[in-house]
């Protein structure tokens, strides 16, 4: 009998195996991951986004109150409404927002409508969000698609079940139209910029009779008024119930009009029921995330790895709409009109110039396209291309990238888009000071006089600016040769990126600022968060010099010398001087209880240094810190992120890693090396082929390459082509638990370095 039993539980065992590895991808992913969240300590400051890929509107529960960036917290135990969201991340906080929230009684303020909930009544899934509410015994299910939702709300029996709309503060509108089952309205509360003619229409239609009507203002309601304006106007319609009865809703909205939300709502939902559109939205889950099939993990890292890729489809989101004769339109954020053609919102590119359009490029090319379709529009309309755009021009982060991201997806092969009036928006940007600091170029004349931004003109993060410029300056560069430009502009471009030679400090090894007169700032601690650069320290910007790492290394004393320098950052204690803030910021904490030294995954300028072994000959290091982390700095958990993930940025780092390579450098066409973490991973290119990357040695203790084949034929290079894997590769690696210290040492092997081009 315990033979049989021995036997039964095995082949349990290996059952639920195989179930495990045989789901949807979409059944892996962890929408609460990194939601166990605060201000003051991040664990991915994301919200469950409950949508479509790069869809125009996502939705979330939310927890927090009315304009709290921190929307949903993992740690809160009341909802107050299931919003509309366009939120990038907290800091950037939201735009064109409004709220829908069932209630018992005549209950609209977020206080007094207020619930509380459980996560072990929650159900959270990217294409469908169910949770119940206690205080009003009412379940709320909601589904989505680009533009519009369904929801069912399942009441209690009453003859006080009511529905509050509510568009929130700065100004909005309700109508309530009971012949018609519908209310309309739009909302104008915005975060960030200056907008023009700003307001998100909506559209809701019931499939019930209104028993009640109410409209209310600020904090008065008014009975049986239909229509109202305010500086907080809403909606509370009423309805008698019986018990589990279920009332349902259709919702769309447009940045354009009321009529264009109508028909959002009408394109989009058809006659579908509520299950047809949840079907719709997780088949079109299913159909992105299984583009990258990846197989020999453990739970935990198919977890991990598709609640990071559900992360990286998101952001930018669209901002155009179809209008009335199928024509791809979009209000401007920088003119207020109507005006043909895409655009998109929700990203900075100070984060996700590194790994996340890279990311785009390799897999997802056909909506990069738009995007860069939608950057073209953005300058035309706008007079610069947005560094952050949410939507529009927002006045945050330091650096000039969206060259890279112009020149990234060019060089790798994306075509029909204006790439001349990308290329005259980037020599624009590069040369002259925006409207705001972050747009353009911050010191511009400086930086053309000098080559850098000096320390002591009262711009600050001068030496961070400094040196993105001169990357930024070389992925301009490296489109003015893909253009045929003229030789006089593309040495220009080329010279002013070495400008990064101009900040490093023999004395200590590290970038330092610089002040006018030639002389490096004083006093210098390395540790110094701020003040010269961003968010981070020399330790962790000393590294930026993505396109001559060659370069680099000669001026911190040759190659063995650049890796001590690499394993200092890990060696070093995690100490810091935070007095250019006043306070320990939330990055500087990140830092110091991740227990690697000085290295801050959690923020975006280091995140790249790991693979810069590979340039000195010691590509096993970057094998070893590459799996450390992953499996220190991600858990498919609330608490799963080890700082912001910033709109797929830290997501997109975990997918390129897990795959084994990385963009180390956009705008050149390799990957640099690391190591695998599945023993099979297969995607599936847009263009009709597979790349595949087999590891079958792979393990927790198999973390270094012995060999690598690729198409058969042994390769000792710690780079791979980007030309070569889109044709269809297959990368064999064998992996192996002790380093192999005689692969990959040689300077040929090495990756691409400005210093070494030919």
């Amino acid at each position: 009998m315990s033979t049989f039993r021995f036997a039964l539980s095995s082949v349990c065992i290996m059952l639920f195996a195989l179930s495990a590895v045989s789901q949807d991808p979409v059944d892996y992913v962890n929408t609460l991951m990194g939601t166990d969240s605060e201000p003051y300590l991040s664990n991915g400051n994301t919200y469950p986004a409950i949508g479509v890929p790069w869809g125009m509107n996502m939705w979330t529960p939310q927890t927090g109150k009315m304009g709290n960036g921190w929307a949903y917290t993992y740690d809160a135990y009341q909802i107050r409404g299931f919003k509309q969201t366009h939120q990038p991340s907290p800091w950037m906080n939201d735009y064109g927002q409004f709220t829908i929230m069932p209630v018992i009684g005549k209950k609209f303020e977020q206080e007094a409508r207020a619930s509380y909930f459980s996560h072990k009544a929650e159900t959270a899934t990217p294409y469908y969000y169910s949770v119940y509410l206690a205080d009003h015994d009412a379940t709320v299910e909601l589904t989505p698609t680009e533009r519009a939702a369904q929801f069912q709300i399942t009441f209690p029996k009453s003859d006080s079940s009511y529905i509050v709309v509510d568009p929130f503060d700065k100004g909005s509108y309700v109508k309530v139209i009971p012949e018609e089952k519908k209310i309309i309205g739009y909302t104008t509360k915005y975060a960030r910029g200056k907008l023009t003619n700003f307001k998100n229409y909506f559209v809701i239609e019931f499939d019930k009779p209104f028993a009640d009507v109410n409209t209310w203002k600020d904090s008065v309601i008014v009975s049986g008024q239909s229509e109202m304006e305010a500086n907080h106007a809403g909606a509370l319609v009423g309805f008698k119930t019986s018990a589990g009865e279920v009332i349902n809703l259709r919702v769309a909205s447009s940045f354009i009009s009321l009529e264009q939300a109508q028909l959002n709502l009408d394109r989009e939902l058809g006659a579908d029921d509520f299950e047809t559109t949840k079907q719709k939205a997780r088949d079109e889950w299913n159909e992105k995330l299984s583009r990258i099939e990846v197989d020999g993990g453990t739970i935990d890292q198919y977890r991990t790895f598709y609640s990071c890729l559900y992360r990286a489809l998101f952001f930018p989101n669209k901002l155009y709409e179809i209008n009335a004769k199928n024509e791809i339109v979009h209000w401007s954020p920088y003119n207020g009109e109507i005006l043909p053609g895409y655009m998109f919102a929700g990203t900075g590119f100070w984060d996700t110039f590194r790994a996340l359009y890279p990311f785009l490029n390799l897999v997802y090319p056909s909506i990069n396209k738009e995007m860069q379709a939608g950057l073209v529009n953005d300058y035309l309309e706008g007079g610069w291309l947005p560094e952050w755009s949410s939507p529009g021009l927002a006045n945050i982060m330091v650096g000039n990238n969206s060259a890279s991201v112009v020149s990234d997806a060019y060089i790798k092969g994306l075509r029909g888009y204006d790439i001349e009036k990308l290329y005259e928006a980037l020599i624009h940007g590069a040369n002259n000071e925006g409207p705001m600091t972050a747009v353009g170029r911050a010191g511009a004349e400086y930086y053309k006089k000098l080559g850098y931004v000096p320390y002591d003109v009262n711009i600050n993060e001068n030496a961070a600016r400094t040196l993105e410029y001169a990357y930024d300056d070389f992925a301009i560069y490296q489109l003015a040769k893909a253009l045929g430009k003229s030789k006089k502009e593309i040495k220009l471009y080329r010279e002013r990126s070495q400008n990064y030679k101009k900040l490093f400090d023999p004395e200590t090894g590290l970038m330092r600022g610089k002040n006018e007169d030639g002389t490096f700032m004083s006093p210098f601690n390395p540790f110094k968060w701020g003040d010269a650069f961003t968010e981070g320290n020399s330790w962790h910007y000393s590294w930026s010099v993505f396109h001559d790492i060659e370069g680099l290394s000669t001026l911190m004393g040759g190659h063995e010398n650049f890796v001590k320098k690499l394993d200092s950052v890990f060696l070093l204690p995690p100490v810091f001087d935070d007095s250019y803030y006043g306070f320990v910021i939330h990055e500087i904490r990140e830092m110091q209880i991740a227990n690697m030294g000085q290295y801050a995954h959690g923020n975006q300028p280091i995140q790249h240094m790991i693979y810069l072994y590979n340039y000195a000959g010691a590509p096993w290091k970057t094998q070893y810190w590459a799996r450390e982390t992953m499996n220190r700095m991600y858990m498919p958990t609330p608490d799963g992120y080890c700082g912001d993930e910033d709109n797929g940025q830290t997501s997109a780092w975990y997918i390129f890693s897990a795959m084994g390579f990385y963009p180390v450098c956009p705008a050149v066409n390799e990957y640099v090396l690391g190591a695998p973490l599945f023993k099979q991973v297969t995607v599936k290119l847009e263009n009709g082929n597979d790349l595949v990357i087999n590891a079958p040695g792979n393990s927790d203790e198999n973390r270094y390459v012995q060999s690598l084949k690729i198409n058969g034929a042994a390769s000792s290079k710690n780079y791979l082509d980007h030309n070569m894997l889109m044709k269809g590769a297959t990368l064999d690696f064998e992996m192996v638990d002790q380093p192999n210290k005689s692969r990959g040492v040689n300077p040929s092997d090495f990756p691409y370095s400005l210093t070494n081009e030919k």
